[in-house]
C-alpha cells in the first residue's frame, strides 16, 4: 500500500492519504521471547484442561508450577491466543463496533441433516519459535471438518479463503454460525454468505455453549496431536495439522455420532434426529478428563 520509493509521493503524504500514522509505518512489533511462548503454551494446554478457569484460576495454577506471573500479563497473553473462559460470564471478547452484528439462531434448533447448520472458530496454535493461528469450518450434524487454514496474522483473510473452500467443495448450509469475533463480522466474511444466500447466526454474549462443537474439536485435536507431536514451523504444522483433520474425518470415531466417523455420517442420508440442549452441550464439555470422541 506505501511505496516508499513513489516518484512523486512522500512516505508522509502516502499516510495522510491512507489515515495511517507515520510512525505506524516504520513500526516493527518485538519478537516474543523464548519465555514468553513456553507460558503461552502453559497457558493454552491450562485452557484446554480447565476450560472454565478464568485469568485468577490461571494465575494461582502458573505460580503453583513456578512461573512469576501477574494477572494483567496473563489476560493479555490470552486475549492474544483468543482464549476465554467457558463459564457463563456478563461479556464475551470486544467485538468490532462498527460491523454488523446478527442474532443466535440455533437455540432449540432441531439438527436433523448435513448442511443444515456450518459453524466456525479460530484457535491458538504453539510453535517452537512462535505461534499462529488455526481457523476451521464443521459440519454441526457429522462434526466433519469441511475446510481449515493455518495463518501466523489474525486477520479475515484466512478465514475468507477457508470458507470459500468448504462452498466450493460442500455446497452451502442453511445456516452459518459463528462468535462475534471481528474476523467473522468482517464485511468480507459475511459478504461471501450473503452472495450464497445463508442464513448468518453469531453467539449471544454469555452463552459459551453456542459454538461448543468447534471447542470440542479443538479439545481433540490438541491432546491427541498438537501436544504429543509440538510442531516447530508453520510448514511443519500445515502438514501435521492436516494429517490429523484427514484421520479426524475419515478413521477416528465419535460416540456422539453413534461410534461412527463424521464422513460416514456427512455423506449418507441422516436417519436421526440430534435436538441439541444446553443440559447436553454443557454435560459434554465440561468433563475434567482426557477428550473422549466428541
Amino acid at each position: 500500500m506505501i511505496q516508499p520509493s513513489h516518484p512523486t509521493l512522500s512516505v508522509r503524504r502516502q499516510c495522510e492519504i491512507v489515515r495511517l500514522a507515520r510512525s505506524t509505518f516504520d513500526y516493527q512489533p518485538a519478537a516474543l521471547g523464548d519465555d514468553t511462548l513456553r507460558l503461552m503454551r502453559v497457558i493454552d494446554e491450562l485452557a484446554v484442561k480447565y476450560p472454565c478457569w478464568g485469568s485468577r484460576n490461571v494465575v494461582l495454577e502458573l505460580r503453583s508450577l513456578g512461573w512469576v506471573v501477574n494477572r494483567k500479563r496473563i489476560q493479555r497473553l490470552r486475549r492474544m491466543m483468543r482464549i476465554e473462559s467457558l463459564a457463563p460470564k456478563p461479556s464475551t471478547t470486544t467485538p468490532n463496533k462498527e460491523h454488523e452484528k446478527y442474532p443466535y439462531l440455533l437455540r432449540q434448533l432441531p439438527i436433523i441433516r448435513p448442511n443444515q447448520v456450518w459453524a466456525t472458530d479460530i484457535t491458538y496454535i504453539p510453535l517452537a519459535h512462535g505461534f499462529a493461528y488455526l481457523v476451521a469450518i464443521i459440519d454441526w450434524y457429522s462434526r466433519k471438518v469441511l475446510a481449515w487454514r493455518l495463518s501466523n496474522t489474525l486477520d479475515d483473510s484466512f478465514c475468507v479463503d477457508a470458507l470459500k473452500e468448504a462452498l466450493q467443495n460442500f455446497g452451502k448450509p442453511d445456516i452459518f454460525n459463528s462468535d462475534q469475533g471481528s474476523q467473522f463480522t468482517s464485511g468480507d466474511f459475511t459478504d461471501v454468505l450473503k452472495a450464497a444466500d445463508i442464513r448468518i447466526s453469531m453467539d449471544g454474549k454469555g452463552r459459551w455453549v453456542d459454538n461448543v462443537f468447534v471447542e470440542r474439536l479443538w479439545r481433540s485435536m490438541k491432546y491427541e496431536d498438537i501436544y504429543i507431536r509440538c510442531y516447530t514451523t508453520m510448514a511443519e504444522a500445515r502438514t501435521g495439522i492436516g494429517n490429523y483433520l484427514h484421520h479426524f474425518n475419515t478413521t477416528r470415531r465419535h460416540q456422539g455420532l453413534g461410534n461412527d466417523t463424521p464422513d460416514a455420517v456427512y455423506f449418507r442420508k441422516a436417519t436421526n434426529i440430534f435436538h441439541i440442549t444446553d443440559r447436553q452441550l454443557i454435560s459434554t464439555v465440561t468433563k475434567q478428563t482426557l477428550p473422549i470422541a466428541a
